[in-house]
């Protein structure tokens, strides 16, 4: 392998690692979210609504105690950890990725914002102010998981840049999502509450700023400033991103005394005559010691989180979140429809707002020549990807358990949701399905392995 390539490869490596562990976290979404909706529709009912009420505690003798059902914890508490991780990617693609230059980072904003305000939109237009018109929020989300995990079927036909364009898009609808749980899904503010976490906040990062990297004293500060933003009314997963904005992104030393150290230390493992011994010399030990150390001081704190944490996201928490909050009944009261109106016009704004906002603000961002097309694509694949940006699945339901406190709004709104998360990405597959080229060299079975 030459140089070049190996440069290239050693730039798409994370990328292309990240890539497929939200594939085969969209398979699991998928297989957790069924086992929800039998569950709640089966004999197993009274005992899924059990589990997902379940109260839970935590309790410091008579100091503290703080108690809710399962459901908010999933909610509330490893939810935060996913929007921290969110906040993780936000940050690293600002520095480093598809966001770092204007003319990179136009295009997936710019179809971002196209595919929030042209969903909500369409939603406002057809819904009205009939019930469940609070709910406008709910089309603005894009599930990435299960997004990529239906472009990875497509296999080796997708361009490398496509599915860029599709993460960095749906990392910037996420940075969306916060804003608007933020500004208009949060209950009254408690300023009391939000002070002390915005002093802890304050200190936390100016000790970071000072150099401060002791993982246990973040997590316990991070533990305490979620508590206040959770009893202040602003939904904690606030706290999440914001948390992830201070972590440093500089590593502690340079690569060169990385370099440097590494090699001296392994120095002491030549062979020798003794190397046969059971135990190490001293010198041996201290060589470890310091590999250890510097190994630490080599890592990016925001690379090293993001990397250990993307597939506890992706594989506990996000589908935790499916089976708890993915239990739709699908039956409905004497005289009341399973799919009600607002079902309908979720769906719709999900489907047709999606694509057409997507691509209308692609399309002026083109014209205005601020931006381009990705590299290998054209708008046929463009409106395919505008429809997998229309599977709103996990984040738009999340939103919903948010907007909603009447039980048959919520189940209307998730029946809206799914549906239109599956016409979406039925549509968007077929699509790219038949608009991409295969790759040269493979065939059809191999493609989509």
């Amino acid at each position: 392998m030459s140089a070049r390539q190996t440069t290239i490869s050693n730039l798409l490596g994370p990328f292309q690692r990240f890539f497929k562990v939200e594939a085969a976290s969209g398979i699991l979404l998928l297989i957790c979210t069924a086992i929800a909706m039998i569950m709640a529709n089966s004999s197993a009912s009274d005992f899924y609504a059990r589990a997902v009420n379940w109260e839970l505690s935590v309790q410091v003798g008579n100091v503290f105690k703080l108690s809710k059902p399962l459901l908010l914890w999933v909610n509330d508490g490893l939810m935060a950890i996913f929007f921290f991780v969110v906040g993780l990617e936000i940050k690293r693609e600002v520095l480093v990725g598809e966001l770092a230059s204007f003319r990179q980072a136009a295009l997936p904003i710019l179809a971002a914002i196209g595919g929030m305000v042209i969903p909500a939109s369409l939603f406002i237009a057809l819904h009205g102010n009939h019930p469940g018109a609070e709910g406008w929020g709910i089309p603005m989300a894009t599930d990435i998981a299960f997004s990529l995990g239906i472009l990875s079927l497509l296999g080796k036909r997708v361009p490398l840049a496509l599915k860029v364009f599709l993460a960095a898009f749906a990392i910037v609808d996420d940075m969306g999502a916060v804003v608007v749980i933020a500004a208009f899904y949060s209950e009254s503010v408690g300023w009391d509450n939000l002070l002390i976490a915005g002093a802890l906040f304050v200190m936390l990062a100016l000790a970071i700023r000072a150099g401060m990297r002791n993982g246990e004293v973040f997590l316990v500060v991070a533990g305490f400033i979620w508590y206040f933003v959770l009893k202040s009314g602003l939904h904690p997963t606030i706290a999440g991103v914001a948390l992830a904005f201070i972590v440093p992104a500089q590593r502690s030393i340079k690569l060169s005394v990385f370099n440097r150290v590494t090699r001296s230390s392994l120095n002491k493992f030549e062979a020798t005559d003794s190397e046969e011994n059971m135990l190490l010399r001293k010198d041996q030990l201290e060589a470890l010691d310091n590999l250890e150390v510097y190994y630490r001081k080599v890592h990016s704190p925001l690379q090293y989180l993001e990397h250990k944490m993307h597939g506890f996201t992706s594989y506990l928490v996000m589908p935790v979140f499916a089976l708890a909050n993915a239990g739709v009944l699908l039956s409905a009261a004497a005289g009341e429809p399973v799919i009600g109106t607002l079902s309908v016009n979720i769906a719709i704004a999900l489907v047709l707002g999606k694509v057409l906002g997507i691509l209308v603000f692609a399309w002026i961002g083109i014209k205005l020549k601020i931006t381009d097309l990705p590299a290998g694509t054209n708008w046929k694949h463009m409106a395919g990807l505008g429809l997998l940006g229309g599977i709103g699945f996990t984040m738009s339901m999340f939103i919903s358990s948010l907007a909603y406190q009447d039980a048959g709004l919520l189940n209307h709104a998730k029946i809206g949701i799914l549906i239109g998360s599956l016409v979406a990405g039925v549509l968007g597959y077929l699509i790219l399905r038949y608009t991409l080229k295969p790759a040269i060299g493979t065939d059809n079975t191999s493609e989509e392995a």
